[in-house]
């Protein structure tokens, strides 16, 4: 039988290359291709020359915002920052006990953690290439500690496969390591690729095969005891008279085809990700830390509670309108400014009324939001550590939790601890922001119990967190494509006469940090460029 063409997806071609070259090569065919860039942060900007007098009003107090002001300032700006919620940030937020937040539909999000608990409902994770982001953190004292992304002992889950019972990741990885191995040596003993492999080369590839697959001298992937240094074994070593360490059968190649773990493990979820390659940090104490440190070094530019509903320009500057976001009765104040920063959401900027160019206001109007749901939870102790000897990292499923990420902080303590119970896009995301946030809990302890059985007796609390029910974010961050980009991302980024976007939506890195640091930079300096020369 003839073989049918091999023709893959970009996705498809993006995975292959990682499995078989490393995340190296798949990056820079990413990249090549306009898929794909790490932070272009060198070195800190240093503006300088500002007019005398000169004002600057940036809407709103997240990283891209805090960022522009804080370089600005520096400048000799006359900056201010209108910000709607209570605090910095943006959605850099870590929840902890105490904490409530009301939803667009009147719902109130609690938090009733245990004292040093945390959550983080927005990002979690610095890869270690996002260099904007780790220098801040280096300016303004924020601890960072390691993120644990990969762990061999997290799992791997199919409800449809193994009878639902969840696989060890690094068993996994080494049993498609092992039958790759075992085919491609059959290949070779069976002359099926003379014409690409020379006489020597082949017998440097078996060996090689056979060391990398750990095969047996038949080229065979099974148990053996090689084997049992490789994967769990079925009987783990002792000493003495205990009994003898004795290796575990790989599983059947048929089912782990069929389950598709391959697919979980494709750059989708990270493992094979350049951007998510190891080393990864987080910032000690939660991820909140961050727009606290910028908030503070900004603190006395900033007006908190102010929800902007209309935003004017002309030849002589900017006008804001705004009023106080706790009261909406309040009466509307207005904010005169030479020139505008606005790192308001599309997806609520959409809604405002804004004077910039028709093109500009396409373009804001183009761009989507992605959806997303976080559930933590809070245990009496951590039983994956203690009972299944995880000490951070992902377990993937294909219920609608997506994740479940165990804490990277704090390894081996008692008491109480908190994991990331879900975390989910798209339609699985649907599923959980269509309830309330006490069903959200109840949800993820119910799927979440087909991994870890000990959920029901550990369980002590749980909060979360629906981004496209949040009234100052209506998503969690602006979805890019290929057309989308083409048409609308220069003009979106342009200085609209006195009007300039930042933010994560206006980045090669949307939905990260860095995108929205990078993104408050090149505004500032282009901002101040323009002032200079015009």
């Amino acid at each position: 039988m003839a073989l049918s063409e091999f023709s893959p997806t970009r996705r498809e071609l993006f995975s292959l290359i990682g499995k078989l070259a490393g995340a190296a090569t798949m990056y820079q065919a990413m990249t090549s291709m306009g898929f794909a860039a790490e932070s272009d942060f060198r070195q800190a900007i240093n503006l300088q020359g500002a007019p005398a007098g000169k004002t600057v009003v940036i809407l709103g107090a997240g990283l891209a915002g805090l960022t522009a002001a804080y370089e600005l300032r520096k400048a000799g700006y006359i900056v201010k920052v209108l910000e709607y919620q209570n605090r910095g940030g943006g959605r850099s937020i870590t929840m902890r006990g105490g904490d409530r937040y009301t939803e667009i539909s009147g719902d109130v999000i609690t938090c009733d953690f245990a004292d040093g608990n945390y959550f983080n409902p927005g990002p979690w994770r610095l890869p270690h290439h996002h260099y904007a982001i780790i220098h801040y953190c280096r300016e303004f004292g924020v601890a960072l500690e390691p993120f644990i992304q990969e762990n061999h002992e997290a799992y791997l889950h199919s409800t449809k496969h193994f009878g639902g019972v969840p696989q060890r990741l690094g068993d996994v990885k080494n049993d498609m390591r092992g039958y790759t191995a075992q085919l491609l040596a059959k290949s070779l003993n069976q002359h099926d690729l003379d014409q690409t492999v020379t006489a020597e080369d082949k017998d440097k590839l078996l060996d090689w095969l056979k060391t990398w697959g750990v095969l047996n001298a038949n080229y065979q992937y099974t148990a053996s005891d090689t084997l049992a240094m490789q994967r769990h074994p079925a009987v783990l070593p002792g000493g003495g008279l205990m009994p003898r360490w004795r290796s575990s059968q790989p599983l059947p190649m048929s089912e782990l085809l069929d389950a598709r773990f391959w697919a979980t493990m494709s750059m989708d979820y990270n493992y094979y990700s350049y951007k998510h390659s190891p080393p990864m940090f987080q910032p000690v104490g939660g991820m909140g830390k961050i727009g606290d440190a910028f908030t503070r070094e900004c603190q006395e530019l900033i007006t908190f509670n102010r929800k902007v509903i209309k935003i004017d320009q002309n030849a002589n500057g900017v006008t804001v309108y705004h009023h106080n976001s706790q009261n909406p009765n309040a009466g509307v104040e207005q904010l005169q400014a030479d020139y505008c920063i606005c790192t308001i959401p599309l997806s609520v900027l959409s809604q405002l009324d804004v004077q910039v160019s028709p093109a500009m206001k396409e373009a804001i109007a183009a761009i989507p939001y992605e959806t997303s749901a976080k559930v933590g939870l809070e245990f009496n102790r951590r039983f994956w550590e203690e009972d299944e000897w995880i000490y951070g990292g992902v377990t993937y499923t294909d219920m609608p939790i997506n994740q479940i990420s165990y804490p990277s902080d704090r390894l081996f303590s008692k008491g109480p601890a908190v994991l990331l119970g879900c975390y989910n896009f798209g339609a699985d995301s649907y599923k959980f922001t269509a309830l309330n946030p006490q069903q959200r809990i109840e949800a993820a302890l119910v799927y979440g119990a087909r991994i870890h059985p000990q959920y029901s007796k550990e369980f002590r609390s749980g909060t979360s967190w629906a981004w496209h029910r949040v009234s100052w974010t209506l998503g969690c961050y602006g979805i890019w494509n290929n057309t989308t980009r083409e048409k609308y991302y220069n003009t979106l980024c342009q200085i609209d006469n006195r009007i300039v976007l930042a933010g994560e939506h206006c980045s090669d890195l949307p939905a990260w940090q860095e995108g929205a640091i990078l993104s408050g930079i090149d505004t500032a300096k282009r901002l101040h460029h323009k002032i200079l020369t015009t």
